[in-house]
């Protein structure tokens, strides 16, 4: 067989374009190219890999194992280019980070210094909540996560990046003092929760659960910065990361609650699959953040003293 790099790269974008125009334009080439290029490709083989049904690209099953592995080829090959650029000291390449929403205040400060050393790696940033976080993870989706709770029954390889604290807070001065507020007012106020899945809403029902009680005043909001503008509003209180209220406490728009056994602490911590196979990049990732890590919580994360 005598297939080329160039027709595997040109026949796995029209399989996925579904579309010889489409692939020809995202590729930069002209339509008679790559109809060439694709029959050149299937010359090799006696079986159809593509056939088409009234103007429209159906994908054969034997063409759709060979796409299989013609992006494991793919892949190998881009390897092999980026671990040569690493030998040179030219990392490039793509980091995909799936992050839980809360840790969209932690994530770009780990990342600020590392994509100036390295221009040439692309970073990728998914954020949102924890349980779709943890899926990308197990389908090897992504690279790396950004957790504050270690997912069970997932063999990983963990770094701890830095200390979360979880508060329970209110609007600022919106009725009496809160050292004299104690579990058994939970009952009695609003309680604003995130929405399912999330490590934060997670956190605060089983803190309100170990104290048996029961609140029939709740709200529930998707976002942590729903959460945020709702208690400034005055809606109700929340126990939340006090990673995303700094300018909140600081402006005195928000006030901490003292509580018995608050706040809760966990750790965030960078995570990847045990038996992934790092990039260059990848590696190049870690790298940086076990030589900087402490470097960047000190410049960035020190008004965490303050509370």
């Amino acid at each position: 067989m005598h297939y080329t790099l160039h027709q595997l790269v040109i026949y796995l974008k029209v399989i996925q374009k579904k579309s010889i125009t489409k692939a020809a334009e995202e590729l930069h080439l002209t339509q008679p190219a790559v109809s060439i290029q694709i029959k050149k490709l299937q010359e090799q083989f006696d079986v159809p890999l593509i056939e088409v049904i009234g103007r429209k690209i159906h994908v054969t099953e034997f063409g759709q194992e060979i796409a299989l592995a013609c992006q494991e080829i793919v892949n190998q090959m881009a390897d092999i280019q980026n671990k040569a650029l690493a030998f040179k000291g030219m990392v490039t390449g793509k980091i995909k980070i799936s992050v839980v929403s809360t840790g969209k205040y932690v994530i770009p400060y780990f990342l600020t210094k590392f994509s100036k050393l390295f221009p040439g790696i692309e970073l990728i940033i998914d954020v949102t909540n924890k349980a779709k976080v943890i899926e990308t993870l197990e389908k090897n989706e992504t690279d790396f996560a950004l957790v504050s709770t270690i997912p069970e029954n997932l063999n990983i390889n963990t770094i701890e990046l830095m200390l979360n604290k979880l508060y329970l807070t209110r609007k600022s001065k919106i009725e009496g003092p809160v050292a004299h507020f104690n579990p058994s007012d939970l009952e009695k106020i609003s309680l604003i929760y995130r929405e399912q899945g999330s490590a934060t809403r997670q956190a605060m029902e089983k803190y309100i659960s170990s104290y048996q009680i029961t609140s029939t005043r709740t709200i529930e909001l998707v976002s942590n910065e729903a959460v945020k503008q709702a208690i400034v509003a005055g809606m109700g209180y929340s126990i939340m990361p006090l990673i995303g209220m700094k300018n909140e406490l600081l402006n005195r728009e928000l006030e901490i609650v003292p509580m018995p056994n608050l706040p809760i602490e966990t750790e965030w911590n960078l995570i990847w699959l045990k038996d992934k196979q790092l990039s260059p990049s990848s590696q190049a990732y870690v790298n940086f953040i076990h030589e900087n890590k402490d470097a960047i919580i000190h410049k960035h994360f020190n008004w965490f003293t303050k509370f």
